[in-house]
This record gives structure tokens, sequence and C-alpha cells, in this order.
């Protein structure tokens, strides 16, 4: 009598607990090795002008076992993960369930940008952190023209910033301009960075690309500190002009033959009317820099970059020059961003090379890429997370920054592709509902 045998298929994707846990305690050996300099031995001030040690092993055990658990579980559900690959997830059809009224909720949040400075619990701290966030929005949109959708790895952007930072103080303080006027002067000195930046990666891609773009960076960071006489180097630039209301200072009081802010309206000096001011100034910046990029992005220019993103070679057999599609790409992006500088250097009121290391750059970097490049409301949603979540954390001290990488580590294994990797085409060859199939 034969005796049938069920093959049971061998999928490669097997639960292997001891190979978890082998890749658990390398982990854990490692983040043990590293968090013993780091977190274990404490500076502190023994007094008479010494320091001492706090040794906080306690620290160290709790770090490395953070790092075992959590490389464990990750090991342990990566066979799920792995066979769920290409399923859509419940995220995405939410997402996808969003799409058809993104429209609505633009216009709602819009709204709620707009009404958020006088709700109850909107206080100074409130609208300050709203406001670096909105810095960051817009700078990520400048930036999501490069990376998103001309596919150009820029690991330098910041030097834009600072470009447009610092014509801004430069004009303003020699040369007693206002703000409207430095305004379109910085983003227009930004942009000619951009194009000079563009001329020579013209023919890199890549990685060499980013090695490109991240000098440029650190040669405008180290002419900020080395040109003294023009930047005053590491002292920074102080006494830079605040933007005012239509003429309206927002001053207790004004010098003879200029009216202040509540002195027009008739109510009284609050510190508050230029914080919200600035809150709206950014704003109206952040959504002109979007309505540009989503009307930009339908044009041929637009269309050139996306298909440059794509694939260069295709691009060039439909006569596509690559070498304009590039260098307006950095142009537009590198304006956008010398708008954020001139409105950071007169928010601030001071400015310093301080502000425009590499940091910032890997930041609005992070900002595109977890959010989802080439989607613009996908930059507003990694700037709440990436800006506004770490401030939360700021009373943990030294455990934010941990915080903040931890996050993005969680955002990278959980969506690989950003946080909304879905966005509608820019052009349809049949639009929905045409019946072109």
């Amino acid at each position: 009598m034969a005796v049938e045998t069920q093959e049971v298929p061998v999928t490669g994707r097997e639960l292997d607990i001891v190979g978890a846990l082998k890749e658990s305690v390398i982990a854990g050996i490692v983040a043990l090795a590293l968090a013993v300099p780091i977190l274990g031995m404490q500076t502190v001030d023994a007094g008479g002008g010494t320091l001492g040690i706090n040794q906080r092993w306690d620290v160290v055990a709790g770090a490395a076992l953070i790092v075992f658990v959590g490389r464990l579980v990750l090991a342990l559900t990566r066979p799920a993960r792995q066979a769920r690959r290409g399923d859509i997830s419940l995220y995405d059809r939410a997402v996808d369930r969003m799409l058809p009224y993104g429209k609505f909720l633009a216009a709602a949040g819009i709204i709620f940008a707009f009404v958020m400075p006088f709700m109850p619990f909107a206080n100074r701290y409130v609208v300050d952190v709203a406001t670096l966030m909105l810095i960051y929005v817009m700078l990520g949109w400048g930036l999501n023209i490069v990376v998103g959708l001309a596919g150009l790895l820029d690991l330098g952007y910041v030097a834009f910033y600072a470009v447009g930072a610092y014509s801004y103080a430069l004009l303003a303080i020699h040369f007693d301009l206002s703000f409207w006027v430095c305004l379109p002067l910085a983003g227009a000195l930004a942009a000619t960075f951009g194009i000079i930046l563009g001329f020579p990666v013209l023919r890199l891609r890549g990685d060499y690309l980013a090695i490109v773009t991240l000098g440029f960076g650190e040669m405008v960071r180290l002419i900020l500190i080395n040109w003294y006489d023009v930047t005053k180097g590491p002292d920074g630039l102080s006494g830079i002009p605040r933007p005012s209301f239509f003429g309206l200072e927002f001053k207790r009081r004004a010098p003879e033959g200029v009216e202040t802010f509540h002195q027009f309206f008739g109510i009284d000096f609050s510190s508050m009317h230029r914080i919200i001011f600035l809150y709206f100034l950014i704003l109206l910046l952040a959504l002109v820099t979007n309505f540009f990029t989503l009307r930009i992005r339908r044009l041929p220019v637009g269309r050139a970059w996306e298909a440059l993103r794509e694939d260069e070679t295709a691009c060039r057999s439909l006569g596509i020059n690559p070498t304009n599609t590039k260098l307006t790409a950095f142009a537009v992006g590198a304006m956008f961003a010398g708008f954020a500088g001139s409105f950071f250097a007169t928010r601030q009121g001071f400015i310093s090379p301080e502000s425009f290391v590499f940091i910032e750059s890997a930041v609005i970097l992070a900002i595109v890429v977890l959010g989802g490049m080439g989607s613009q409301v996908s930059v507003v949603i990694a700037s709440f997370v990436l800006i506004v979540v770490p401030e939360l954390f700021r009373e943990l001290e030294h455990y934010r920054m941990l915080v903040f990488g931890a996050g993005m580590v969680l955002i990278m294994v959980w969506r690989p592709r950003g946080l909304v990797s879905r966005r509608n085409p820019t052009v349809y060859l049949h639009p929905p509902g045409s019946g072109g199939g």
C-alpha cells in the first residue's frame, strides 16, 4: 500500500530563532561599545575649576538592552514582512481613500494654519515652533524640486539657505533696504549660486553628485567663517532689521514720526503681535512656494525634471536638454532656499555660520526622503514628525537626538518609500472618467 506524502514548499522565509538571537546579540554588543564613551561617562563640574566624570553604567546597559530587543523584534518579524511585501497595507488603503478628498483636506489644513495663532492653546512657544516648522516646510518644498522631481541628490542645500540669509542681512544693514526689497534680491543671488553649482555637476550622478554638493555646502560655510571683513566670521551679523507691517513697527515706542502697529489699530502693545506677523509671513511664503511648484510641474520644464529623474538617457533621446533641465532645477530650488534664508535672518535678528552646518542639509533631505519624494503633502507631514515631535522631548536633553534618530530608523523600517509613497501623476494620458482606459 503506497503512502502519499505531501511536500511542504520551502519559501526561505521560515522563522530562524537562533539566527535572530545571534544577530540581536551582535547588535547589542556594538551598541554597548558605542554607548560606553557616549553615554557612560559624563563630564561634570567637580568644583574648583576641575572636571569630574559621572559614570552612568545603568544608562549604558539600558541602551544596549533597547537595541538588543529592537533588533530581535525586527529579526523575528522579518519573514512576515517579507511575505506581505507587495501587498497593499492598511496604511496604503487609508492613503488611497483620502486621495480623492485631497483638495478638501488641503483646504482644511490651510484654514487651520490661518486660525491656529488665535486658538486658546496658541501661546508664544506654540507659534514659534509652528513658524520653525513652516521654515522647514518651505525648505523641503524647495529641495523636493531638486531631489524629488529632478532626481538630483543634493547634500549641500543649506549653502543656498545661507546665501539667502547673508544676502538679506548685508543688504539690509549696509544699504538700509526693506525686507520686501531684499527678499527677491536674496532669492536671485541664491539662484545664481544654484547655477554656479549646477555647471560642475552636469556630468555627475548618484554618489558622485552627492559628494560634490556636500563639498559645495562646506565651501560656503568656510567662506562665511573666514571672510571676516564681510561676514564677521564666527562672530556673526547682528542688528538685522525686522520687517514691518506696511511701515508700522512692532515696537512699544517708535522713533518720532513713525507710527507703531498697536497705535495705528488702537490696541494694547503685545510682543505676540510681531510673533504672529512673522508666522503669517512665512505661511504666505510657504504657500507661494507650494503654488509655484504645483504649477511648474505641469509645464514642460516640470515634466522634463520628472523625465530626467526616471532616465537621463531616455530623456536625451526625447530631445530634452539635460543641461538646461538640471540648471533650472538647481536654480529654482536654490531660489526658494534663498527666500527661506531671508526670513530666517529677519526672524532671528542674528545669523552666524553655526546656523548653516551640514546637519541642516541632512534634516532637510530627511524631510523630503522620509515624507516621500515628489509629494508636496508628505513634506508637511515629515516636517511635523521631524521638527515638531522632537520638541516634545526637549526636556530629555541628551536623549532628544537619540529619540530623533530612533524615530527615523522606525520610519525607514516601516515605510521605506516614505510616509506618503503614493501621489497622483502630474499628467494623465487618459484622465480618470474620460473612458480612455
